[in-house]
């Protein structure tokens, strides 16, 4: 079963280290993250732990100084959400703050699905 202890290290010992190998044992081995963006209704689905382990190191090429903070989490049963303020700079000097959340659907201690979601600021 996954814990709100659990959350709070993959926010804090993989996302904000920038750790996929730490992230990828918090995920399951059929796992799915959809992204904030993308071409489908979901954002853009990686399946499986190969493409979702590049995904989540594309996050560090873009944002060097990806960082979550002011972590919260919530879980019931196989469900849990973490809400968090995501910020970080593009290689272009960009900076990024913005409110978000992920939603989790839990398999076997794991996590199967991470559908990330965050607000859309304007300059």
């Amino acid at each position: 079963m996954v814990t709100i202890k659990d959350l709070e290290a993959f926010f804090g010992d993989g996302w904000n280290r920038h750790d996929v190998d730490v992230l990828m044992t918090f995920m399951s081995d059929d796992c799915v993250f959809e992204s904030t963006a993308g071409p489908e209704v979901c954002g853009t689905r990686y399946t499986g732990r190969e493409r979702v382990g590049e995904a989540f190191a594309r996050v560090f090429k873009i944002f060097p100084d990806a960082k979550f903070g002011d972590a919260h989490h919530f879980v019931a049963g196989n469900r849990g959400v973490s809400e968090w303020i995501f910020s970080g700079t593009t290689a272009d000097g960009k900076k990024v703050e913005v409110n978000g959340c992920d939603i989790f659907t839990f398999q076997s201690g794991k996590i199967a699905v991470k559908s990330s979601y965050f607000k859309n600021r304007t300059a």
